[in-house]
Parts: C-alpha cells; structure tokens; sequence
C-alpha cells in the first residue's frame, strides 16, 4: 500500500513511518491539514493514517475531503480522543476505523491490511493469480509450491498487479507505489522491475498494454 499520516507528533508520526515502512509499504507523513489535502490533490494513496488534533484544525477536515470526492481511500482515525462519541462520530463521519492511543502497531497495520482487503472486494488475506500467491503481511510470494524471491519493489509491482488483476496499470500508478512523495525516480525504473519480475515468472505472466501500461495475462 501507499500510505498517508497525518499526524503532528514528531516522534510518533517518525515511528510509523519506520514500522510501516518495515511492513513493505511507501509511506509518506504530513503534519498539517493543508499539506494532506496538497498531497492527495497530487498523488493517489491507498490509505490514510489520521490523527484528529492538528495544529491547523480537526483531522475531520481530512476525511470529508476524501469522502466528499468518492475517492478510492481507505481512512483509519488514530486519536487520542477515544471516548464512545469521539469513536462513533468518526465512524460516523466515513472513517472505515478507529484506533485510539496509545496503540499497537502490529494491530494497526493488520487494520490497515483488513480496510485494504475490504476496499478490493477480498476476504481472504493472500493474493493468488495462477499459481502465484502473495502474502501482503509476511511480504512472501510462492509460485506453486516453491518460494519466489522478490526485492521490495518487484513484490510492490506484483502485489498491485495482483490485487486488480484485468485492470491496466500505467508507469504512474506503478511508480506511485513504489516511491515517496519527494523521492527520485529512474526514468525506466518501472520497465526494470517489470523485467526481473518477467525473468522469474515467465514473459508471457505480465503483458504491456502499449502506450497505456501493464495488466496480468
């Protein structure tokens, strides 16, 4: 996933980064409203990690954006505001979950994963196309019964592959999950990646739509 925090706490906001990253996925943190709406303006994430109290208003202002445009965008409050109504008024509001503080990081991240799979339309945790499946939590994949090693970009590629596997995907997409924000990307990164991956998997596993992207054969 591509993940967006929202908090204001130095300290924290840099320790979910660190564990989130740790999970396998691109995350990038902000500590104001402005600055959130700025970046899901500009670049599409898979959720948001949203604190309430921020120093420029209620994080609220946040998911109604992302409610109010229909967009594609898991949001899981974590607050400390953890009162019944605090938790009601979010859910309330479109939050697809809420997390109080002090929490568990391992817990928040199996939320996260249970808002994406819900987002997608899937119940079961694993990713299996073929005979290739993928395990999102553990960052594992296996072709049959062997184990398939993958880099952290490559599973990145497959792994968004896989969870729409008819859609066509385009290098922006691809490099959006794969970098931050701010961080530089190769001018053929994602052609690399696509060819380790067509190395291990076999050519004909992912096509080129060309001139648009690539989809799963």
């Amino acid at each position: 996933m591509r993940l967006l925090i929202v908090e204001d706490d130095p300290v924290l906001s840099d320790g979910l980064q660190v564990g989130l990253t740790a999970c396998g996925w691109t995350v990038e943190a902000m500590t104001r409203i402005e600055d959130a709406l700025a970046a899901l303006k500009s670049s599409a994430f898979d959720a948001v990690v949203l604190d309430l109290n921020l120093p420029d208003g209620d994080g609220l202002q946040v998911l109604r954006f992302v409610r109010e445009r229909d967009m594609d965008v898991g949001v899981v409050i974590l607050s400390a505001r953890d009162e019944s109504r605090d938790r009601i008024g979010g859910l309330d509001a479109g939050a697809d979950d809420y997390v109080g503080k002090p929490f568990d990081l391992d817990e928040l991240a199996a939320r996260l994963r249970a808002v994406r799979r819900r987002l997608l339309g899937r119940s079961r945790p694993a990713l299996t196309h073929k005979d290739v499946t993928l395990d999102p939590k553990a960052r594992l994949a296996w072709r049959g019964e062997q184990d398939l090693p993958l880099s952290r970009r490559e599973f990145a590629i497959l792994e968004a592959l896989m969870e729409r596997p008819s859609a066509v995907q385009s290098r922006n997409q691809l490099e959006e999950r794969l970098y931050g924000w701010q961080e530089e990307i190769g001018s053929n990164a994602v052609e690399v990646h696509v060819h380790h991956l067509r190395a291990k998997l076999g050519s004909a596993f992912i096509r080129t739509v060309r001139g648009v992207g690539y989809t799963l054969q």
